[in-house]
């Protein structure tokens, strides 16, 4: 009966393998289509949905370590739906709310399947510089009118790629791009010039966003990245290569900026959006007027006050986190996400230095993460899908660590147990 079961299991491990590449495979693809948001619902979210599904019936793991995302969501998630039950009219709501718990689950779902497997992380990264690259391609030749339907990819003279808002374009890139530095800086010089063309367009296509935020995000990743590789890697050498190659892209982007100022449309608007306070920033009721007069009110609504009904009291949206999650989804969401924030980011700074193989990984989302923790003081990103990304990623490699040092421990255990005789 052994030998059966045995020659059984090892029957079925091709097809158990088989179906572990196919499923890399398909996450992939999702995170590929993670960059193609032109209208809702999107190719990515029809997708992911189905895929999630199917996971969890083919016996998704939540691991100890994950459990505390997955928890702190529900929480959020809890608040936002006890907001609309102070909504008189739900109108879309609901469906808002829906959303927000897809995007959830699909933060617990990339920390799980990273968890289960840490090649996927090399996957997920590579799927989103290819997106990357794509979609900053058509952000910029529909910019300059080189493609038909070419204001399908801009808005208001910015390039959006295939996204809804130039404001969600831009921070998206940041991600890949960082990565990209990364590689420059890590691996083999003759690789180099392929990454330098892809950090060229996707830097490109986020400047021509013309999200100031965006801008912000890049030029913290970019720099608090070479920081972190000069205080990981002690060598000479190394320390050297990544100064020199840091001046020399540092050149680059400079000339490439330099050379599309010439264009007088780019000029112009670039002239307009550096102005740190816009007029409706810091206007009757703009932006800054509006946090203000949004926190004492929510201090008032315990429950909130309903997802996008702050746009119908005020001109605009809340473009502050904070201010959404506490007018969307009460004190309870609030009080959620800001822990889950202080917690992933402190876990991810415990982790961060540790030679392990996922460790670029969770070093390049953590930083990311950061950044967007910040321009969140401006904007509002509950609905930015590679924000659950970058969630998923730090909680994966956080529940990775978790099992590698459980293990660790283990072995210690058994080696230094005495011998029975």
């Amino acid at each position: 009966m052994s030998t059966l079961g045995a020659t059984s299991a090892a029957g079925f491990r091709p097809q158990l393998a088989a179906v572990a590449i196919l499923g890399s495979a398909m996450v992939t693809f999702g995170v590929f289509l993670s960059g193609f948001v032109i209208a809702e619902p999107a190719p990515y979210e029809v997708f992911m949905a189905t895929l999630i599904g199917l996971w969890f019936l083919f016996g998704l793991k939540i691991s100890r370590a994950v459990a505390p995302l997955l928890a702190l969501l529900m929480l959020f998630m809890t608040g936002g739906i006890l907001s609309l039950t102070v909504m008189s009219d739900l109108a879309t709501a609901p469906m808002y709310m829906a959303v927000s718990g897809f995007l959830a689950l699909t933060a617990v779902f990339f920390a799980a399947i990273i968890d289960a497997r840490h090649e996927r992380l090399k996957l997920i990264f590579d799927a989103w510089v290819a997106a990357g690259v794509l979609t900053s391609l058509l952000g910029i030749l529909g910019y300059f009118g080189a493609i038909p339907g070419a204001q399908n990819f801009t808005l208001y003279d910015r390039a959006k790629g295939a996204f809804q808002d130039p404001n969600v374009f831009g921070p998206f890139l940041v991600a890949p791009s960082t990565y990209l530095m990364y590689r420059l800086l890590t691996e083999r010089i003759t690789t180099a010039p392929i990454r330098a063309v892809a950090i060229l367009i996707m830097a490109l296509g986020l400047f021509l966003s013309f999200s100031r935020a965006a801008w912000a995000l890049y030029l913290f990743c970019a720099c608090a990245l070479v920081l972190i590789m000069l205080l990981k890697e002690r060598t000479g050498a190394f320390r050297l290569k990544i100064l020199v190659l840091t001046l020399g892209g540092a050149l680059l982007m400079i000339a490439a900026l330099v050379i599309a100022l010439q264009i007088p449309q780019v000029a112009d608007l670039f002239s307009n959006r550096t102005q740190l306070v816009q007029d409706y920033d810091g206007g009757h009721l703009g932006r800054f007027d509006r946090h203000k007069i949004g926190f004492l009110m929510s201090m008032e609504k315990p429950l909130g006050i309903g997802p996008m009904v702050f746009s119908t009291i005020f001109p605009e949206d809340e473009h502050n986190i904070w201010l959404k999650c506490l007018t969307s989804y009460g004190w309870l969401g609030f009080v959620s996400y800001v822990t889950l924030i202080i917690w992933t980011v402190t876990m991810g700074f415990r982790f961060l230095l540790l030679d392990r193989p996922w460790q670029p990984y969770l070093m390049i989302a953590w930083l990311v993460l950061i950044g967007h923790a910040a321009i969140g003081n401006v904007i509002d990103i509950d609905h930015w899908r590679h924000v659950y990304l970058l969630l998923g990623v730090i909680w994966g490699c956080g529940a990775l660590e978790h099992r590698h040092r459980r293990r660790v421990t283990l072995t210690q255990h058994h080696t230094s147990a005495p011998t029975r005789r």
